[in-house]
């Protein structure tokens, strides 16, 4: 199908305003934890009501969405809504990070906390949540598991390939090398590699020393 000069600019322009989204890291994620699926930019394109959620970043339908609990962390720096879907009835985490400018590692510490706000919003509401064995993950473990992510993905996948697609083999790889000694982060490190190696946000968004 040919399309008129008119529609392939608007996709032009539509798809420059999604990357430059991503480029700022102002990232929205739906954790659906049944499969635990984390899916970017999921709410920014669903219809909004100012009302419904948390500031201009993080706002449901409220004809789809039933909102059991919201709250921010750092200021607003982070936020959650917990969230019933109106025809199935499933619940849902909604999450938006605003890490642009922080140390990377900084950045991992934000999402932790606001995760474990959301963790304890879902717990509260009868839902059965999963943590990471072991302590937090440091700078040198996070590091260390975007560079076994990232080798992975290079052995097996080429790039570019969609971040879920390579989701399963990724974690695996991750929790093997760490097997003796589990941290949470773990799956942090995994998507960052991922969704780096897709195409869908810069390196920089990685450990510095995972770049090379």
């Amino acid at each position: 199908m040919t399309l008129s000069p008119e529609l392939e600019l608007i996709g032009r322009d539509l798809d420059a305003a999604v990357r430059r989204l991503i480029t700022r890291r102002e990232r929205v994620r739906k954790a659906i934890r049944v499969t635990g699926a984390m899916v970017a930019l999921a709410v920014i394109f669903s219809t909004v009501a100012v009302a419904s959620g948390i500031g201009p970043d993080l706002q449901l339908d409220p004809t789809k969405w039933t909102i059991l609990h919201r709250g921010e962390i750092d200021n607003g720096q982070a936020a959650y809504v917990h969230a019933t879907e109106s025809g199935s009835g499933r619940q849902s985490l909604f999450l938006v990070e605003h890490d642009a400018g922080l140390d990377r590692y900084q950045a991992f510490l934000l999402h932790e906390r606001v995760l474990e706000a959301g963790n304890a919003a879902e717990a509260e509401s009868g839902v059965q949540t999963t943590t990471e064995p072991g302590p937090l993950c440091t700078s040198a473990q996070l590091t260390r598991a975007e560079v076994v992510a990232l080798a992975t993905l290079r052995a097996m996948f080429l790039p570019g390939t969609d971040a879920d697609a390579s989701k399963e083999p990724v974690d695996a790889a991750v929790r093997t090398a760490f097997v003796s000694a589990p941290c949470r982060g773990l799956e942090y490190a995994g998507e960052q590699a991922r969704r780096v190696y897709a195409g869908a946000q810069p390196i920089s968004t990685l450990m510095p020393a995972a770049r090379g």
